[in-house]
């Protein structure tokens, strides 16, 4: 039998509060999403000034990086590549850069997903969140 790492809500916490952080500094108006290994949301919030639709997009993004074990931005590249059948993807919601598996000796924990911004800074956002707990 395996074992396994999993988010503890302390990680979350530092999670959170580092991509809140970062979105502050920038003075940029996002929604960050943390799921768990599952796509299950486990933290959501919504700075001042988020567009409404942002709520919506950040789990989406969270929930496809951490099924696909990979950056949401891999299927929007494959699909701008010409892979327009990925957006027939089962359990994928948001294929756009944003979303960004949190990874430790290589198995996924969970995801991060923010939407607000352009995405290089929504995925700028999630990795500055993922960084505060040293992945």
């Amino acid at each position: 039998m395996k074992n396994k790492f999993s988010l503890e809500f302390a990680d979350v916490k530092a999670i959170a509060a580092a991509a809140e952080a970062e979105a502050l500094r920038n003075h940029w108006a996002v929604s960050i999403a943390i799921v768990d290994d599952g796509g299950h949301l486990l933290h959501f919030q919504r700075l001042d000034g988020a567009a409404p639709i942002s709520a919506h997009i950040a789990p989406g993004k969270a929930h496809t990086a951490a099924m696909g074990r990979r950056e949401s931005k891999v299927y929007e590249d494959m699909i701008n590549g010409g892979r327009v059948s990925f957006l027939s993807a089962p359990a994928l919601d948001a294929m756009l850069e944003g979303g960004v598996p949190i990874i430790k000796d290589g198995q996924c924990l969970g995801a991060v997903g923010v939407s607000g911004v352009k995405s290089s800074e929504d995925a700028q956002v999630a990795k500055a969140g993922i960084a505060a707990i040293g992945l």
